[in-house]
């Protein structure tokens, strides 16, 4: 059965590691045999691999586009996905449980798939802690204010 992927205008695809960019208006391409499919919009940039699980999902990433890399990477990869499990737990460690499953059965698309919820809660913890700095820089610049003093 062949895949059918529907482009939007100007839409990025790598498929085998070639990059291809759609025309100026919608199309559909099938692709009747196996290969490696990811639209741009699922793509990190290398810049944007800035915390554990986005650096996770850019090595997986890498290893969808570029299949020379993969026997490298892969183990890197099992590990990287081990030390984010002992740091996440709930549905967390089963998203990268899925992941690390993906990804020994050479299934990297799936794997990132699995991966973007991680990503998003780590993105809400780290929004959390800085929201947490900001408040407490903020009491920490009003000490009179906690002390009954008057302000003019």
């Amino acid at each position: 059965m062949a895949l059918a992927l529907t482009l939007k205008p100007n839409e990025r695809v790598i498929i085998n590691g070639c990059a291809l960019v759609n025309a100026n208006r919608r199309q559909t391409i099938y692709i009747e045999s196996m290969a490696d499919v990811v639209r741009g919009s699922d793509l990190l940039d290398e810049k944007a691999a800035a915390t554990p699980a986005t650096r996770v999902y850019f090595m997986i990433q890498t290893a969808l586009t570029q299949v020379k890399h993969r026997e490298t990477l892969v183990p890197l990869i099992q590990k990287d996905l081990a030390q984010l499990a002992c740091v996440f737990g709930g549905a967390s460690l089963s998203s990268i449980f899925k992941s690390a499953n993906f990804i020994s059965s050479g299934d990297f698309y799936k794997a990132m798939a699995a991966l973007r919820p991680v990503i998003k809660h780590e993105r809400e913890l780290f929004e959390r802690i800085e929201a947490r700095k900001a408040a407490e820089a903020g009491h920490a610049e009003t000490p009179s204010a906690s002390h009954g003093v008057a302000a003019e």
